[in-house]
């Protein structure tokens, strides 16, 4: 029997009660940019309509019941596309977003996961999960606990949209992820605001001082690329290295010459 379907703790409520999907969807993927190496590090998977509609278009038809189910089909969809398409013998990561309040019991919750991913014999160490802020984690141990499982099983976990959503700072004391994704309300126009660069040069001090690795997302423009690579950013996402493809990975656009000597 498989690993990953034995025990006691493979069931839970969600895996029980959450109501199936009566629509599909795919996804599409963009560039996580490493300045240090000078080519892609990952890609991120972002959820679209079957003919390329944006995410509020899928996730509008998402009723409540089916909130579980949904996260468990996108982490399997992204994984299956994700191993189609990235190049053999890269050692790219992907990144999948997943939602806190979805996952009942962590190690049941992984399941579907960790069958597709051996289905389609993508590493776990390959895999990103990254949540985001904007939802509200209301038990703090619960996603401590989650976090624990998941690198368990050698996966990479993130908080996305860092500094916009509910926690910020706070949730950093609570439980440090492997990675911070510093929201782009926070790098808009950074290379020209002092008070920006001020407090990216905290959060930037601090992840440091935790271990944490930060990526700079919503990169838009030369300039801020440029004053976050000498904050001692690695990692950049934005439209102005690449916009998202649908079910494609898109090439890095806009790096300067001499950043770009090794990119794939």
């Amino acid at each position: 029997m498989d690993e990953t379907a034995k025990g006691p703790d493979m069931t839970c409520d969600g895996c029980t009660t959450s109501s199936k999907l009566d629509f599909d969807f795919s996804m599409a993927f963009q560039p996580i940019y490493d300045a240090v190496a000078g080519r892609v590090w990952g890609y991120e998977a972002l959820v679209r309509g079957l003919t390329g509609e944006g995410a509020f278009h899928v996730l509008s038809r998402v009723a409540p019941e089916q909130k579980y189910r949904f996260d468990q089909d996108c982490r399997v969809k992204a994984i299956e596309l994700a191993s189609r398409l990235f190049p053999a013998g890269e050692d790219l990561i992907l990144s999948i977003n997943f939602m806190p309040n979805a996952v009942y019991e962590p190690a049941a919750c992984l399941r579907a996961t960790l069958l597709a991913a051996r289905r389609c014999s993508f590493p776990t160490s390959s895999i990103m999960f990254e949540f985001t802020e904007n939802e509200e984690v209301s038990d703090t141990a619960h996603l401590t606990n989650i976090i624990t499982e998941y690198r368990k099983h050698g996966f990479t976990t993130a908080i996305d949209d860092f500094g916009a959503g509910h926690a910020g700072l706070g949730l950093l004391a609570d439980f440090q992820p492997d990675l911070i994704k510093i929201d782009m309300k926070l790098i808009r126009g950074i290379d020209t605001s002092p008070a920006r660069q001020a407090v990216l040069a905290g959060i930037v001090g601090i992840a440091k001082e935790l271990d944490i690795t930060v990526l700079a997302e919503g990169i838009e423009t030369e300039a801020e690329f440029r004053i976050l690579k000498e904050a001692g950013i690695r990692l950049f996402q934005g439209y102005w290295f690449a916009k998202p493809a649908f079910e494609e990975l898109p090439q890095i656009q806009s790096v300067p010459v001499s950043d770009a000597t090794a990119v794939a």
